[in-house]
Protein backbone atom coordinates (compact mmCIF):
# COMPACT_ATOMS: atom_id res chain seq x y z
CA UNK A 1 0.00 0.00 0.00
CA UNK A 2 0.92 3.61 -0.89
CA UNK A 3 1.72 5.71 1.87
CA UNK A 4 1.89 9.01 0.44
CA UNK A 5 -0.52 11.40 2.29
CA UNK A 6 -3.43 12.66 0.18
CA UNK A 7 -5.46 14.82 1.83
CA UNK A 8 -9.37 14.03 1.68
CA UNK A 9 -12.34 16.31 1.29
CA UNK A 10 -14.16 16.27 4.14
CA UNK A 11 -17.70 16.47 3.18
CA UNK A 12 -19.29 14.30 0.00
CA UNK A 13 -22.48 12.92 -1.23
CA UNK A 14 -22.87 9.60 -1.00
CA UNK A 15 -25.05 8.45 -3.62
CA UNK A 16 -27.24 4.71 -3.80
CA UNK A 17 -29.42 3.90 -6.30
CA UNK A 18 -31.85 0.64 -6.50
CA UNK A 19 -33.72 -1.09 -8.79
CA UNK A 20 -37.04 -3.33 -7.73
CA UNK A 21 -36.31 -6.84 -9.78
CA UNK A 22 -39.32 -8.03 -8.24
CA UNK A 23 -41.13 -6.98 -4.70
CA UNK A 24 -38.61 -8.30 -2.82
CA UNK A 25 -35.53 -8.12 -4.78
CA UNK A 26 -33.04 -5.15 -5.06
CA UNK A 27 -30.63 -4.46 -6.89
CA UNK A 28 -28.22 -1.49 -5.36
CA UNK A 29 -25.84 0.18 -7.49
CA UNK A 30 -22.89 2.77 -5.50
CA UNK A 31 -19.87 3.80 -7.29
CA UNK A 32 -19.24 1.30 -9.79
CA UNK A 33 -20.33 -1.37 -7.66
CA UNK A 34 -23.70 -3.69 -7.81
CA UNK A 35 -25.30 -5.47 -5.01
CA UNK A 36 -28.22 -7.72 -3.92
CA UNK A 37 -30.98 -7.19 -1.30
CA UNK A 38 -33.52 -9.72 -1.36
CA UNK A 39 -36.01 -11.49 0.85
CA UNK A 40 -35.85 -15.16 2.32
CA UNK A 41 -38.42 -17.32 1.19
CA UNK A 42 -40.36 -17.83 3.76
CA UNK A 43 -40.98 -13.98 3.21
CA UNK A 44 -41.34 -14.24 -0.25
CA UNK A 45 -38.54 -13.90 -1.36
CA UNK A 46 -35.43 -15.44 -3.58
CA UNK A 47 -33.27 -15.58 -0.42
CA UNK A 48 -30.09 -13.88 -3.96
CA UNK A 49 -28.68 -11.75 -0.23
CA UNK A 50 -29.62 -9.89 3.21
CA UNK A 51 -32.60 -8.60 3.85
CA UNK A 52 -32.75 -4.60 4.00
CA UNK A 53 -32.66 -5.25 7.82
CA UNK A 54 -29.41 -7.83 8.29
CA UNK A 55 -27.78 -4.93 5.26
CA UNK A 56 -28.48 -2.34 7.71
CA UNK A 57 -27.36 -4.16 10.81
CA UNK A 58 -23.92 -5.35 8.43
CA UNK A 59 -23.06 -1.99 7.55
CA UNK A 60 -22.56 -1.71 11.26
CA UNK A 61 -20.14 -4.25 11.49
CA UNK A 62 -18.72 -3.32 8.57
CA UNK A 63 -17.99 0.10 9.50
CA UNK A 64 -16.81 -1.01 13.25
CA UNK A 65 -14.05 -2.94 10.96
CA UNK A 66 -13.06 -0.19 8.92
CA UNK A 67 -12.93 2.35 11.72
CA UNK A 68 -11.38 0.35 14.17
CA UNK A 69 -8.01 -0.53 11.46
CA UNK A 70 -7.84 3.65 11.17
CA UNK A 71 -7.78 4.20 14.93
CA UNK A 72 -5.44 1.43 15.43
CA UNK A 73 -3.59 2.47 12.41
CA UNK A 74 -3.30 6.70 13.74
CA UNK A 75 -2.56 4.76 17.53
CA UNK A 76 0.38 2.67 16.39
CA UNK A 77 -2.22 -0.76 17.58
CA UNK A 78 -1.27 -4.01 15.80
CA UNK A 79 -4.22 -6.01 14.48
CA UNK A 80 -3.51 -9.16 14.41
CA UNK A 81 -7.28 -10.45 13.93
CA UNK A 82 -10.36 -8.65 14.08
CA UNK A 83 -14.04 -10.58 14.47
CA UNK A 84 -17.17 -8.47 14.70
CA UNK A 85 -20.35 -10.10 15.34
CA UNK A 86 -23.76 -8.37 16.81
CA UNK A 87 -27.12 -9.61 18.04
CA UNK A 88 -29.88 -6.86 17.77
CA UNK A 89 -33.20 -6.71 19.00
CA UNK A 90 -35.79 -6.34 16.07
CA UNK A 91 -39.31 -4.94 16.83
CA UNK A 92 -40.74 -6.13 13.72
CA UNK A 93 -44.58 -4.64 14.23
CA UNK A 94 -43.41 -1.94 11.42
CA UNK A 95 -42.19 -4.09 8.94
CA UNK A 96 -45.44 -6.57 9.14
CA UNK A 97 -47.74 -3.19 8.91
CA UNK A 98 -49.09 -4.02 12.07
CA UNK A 99 -48.46 -0.50 13.58
CA UNK A 100 -45.79 2.26 13.11
CA UNK A 101 -42.72 1.34 15.18
CA UNK A 102 -40.61 4.73 16.25
CA UNK A 103 -37.34 2.40 17.25
CA UNK A 104 -37.09 -0.96 15.33
CA UNK A 105 -34.00 -1.84 16.74
CA UNK A 106 -34.21 -0.83 20.91
CA UNK A 107 -30.81 -2.72 21.38
CA UNK A 108 -27.48 -3.71 20.12
CA UNK A 109 -24.89 -6.54 21.32
CA UNK A 110 -22.24 -6.17 19.45
CA UNK A 111 -18.77 -8.57 20.07
CA UNK A 112 -15.50 -7.36 19.04
CA UNK A 113 -12.37 -9.96 19.56
CA UNK A 114 -9.55 -9.00 18.77
CA UNK A 115 -5.88 -10.47 18.76
CA UNK A 116 -3.39 -7.68 19.96
CA UNK A 117 -0.55 -7.12 21.68
CA UNK A 118 -1.77 -3.49 22.69
CA UNK A 119 -0.95 -1.27 26.14
CA UNK A 120 -3.87 -1.19 28.26
CA UNK A 121 -4.09 2.60 27.50
CA UNK A 122 -3.78 2.00 23.54
CA UNK A 123 -6.55 -0.80 24.38
CA UNK A 124 -8.61 2.24 26.02
CA UNK A 125 -8.17 4.76 22.89
CA UNK A 126 -9.63 1.94 20.58
CA UNK A 127 -12.58 1.58 22.64
CA UNK A 128 -13.32 5.17 23.23
CA UNK A 129 -12.88 5.73 19.82
CA UNK A 130 -14.70 3.76 17.89
CA UNK A 131 -18.14 5.18 18.66
CA UNK A 132 -16.87 8.57 18.29
CA UNK A 133 -15.72 8.00 14.70
CA UNK A 134 -17.60 5.59 13.40
CA UNK A 135 -21.04 7.04 11.42
CA UNK A 136 -23.03 4.11 11.14
CA UNK A 137 -22.36 3.65 15.00
CA UNK A 138 -23.09 7.63 15.11
CA UNK A 139 -26.50 7.42 13.99
CA UNK A 140 -27.96 4.38 15.42
CA UNK A 141 -27.15 5.82 18.57
CA UNK A 142 -28.47 8.96 18.38
CA UNK A 143 -31.58 7.53 17.10
CA UNK A 144 -31.85 5.87 20.92
CA UNK A 145 -30.74 2.41 19.69
CA UNK A 146 -28.48 1.36 22.69
CA UNK A 147 -25.52 -0.21 21.77
CA UNK A 148 -23.78 -2.66 24.59
CA UNK A 149 -20.08 -3.61 22.76
CA UNK A 150 -18.40 -6.12 24.30
CA UNK A 151 -14.60 -6.61 23.80
CA UNK A 152 -12.73 -9.62 23.99
CA UNK A 153 -8.90 -8.94 23.82
CA UNK A 154 -6.84 -12.31 22.82
CA UNK A 155 -2.90 -11.97 23.63
CA UNK A 156 -1.00 -13.77 20.60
Amino acid sequence: MNDVNIKSKTFVRAKVSGVAESHSLTLIKARDLVDVSDEPPERGGTNEGLAPTELFLASLVACSNVISHKIAKKNSIQLNSLEISLDAGFNRLGVTLQEEVDLPFPDIKLRIEISTDATAEQLEILKRDLPRYCPVSKMIEQAGTKIDTEWVVNRP
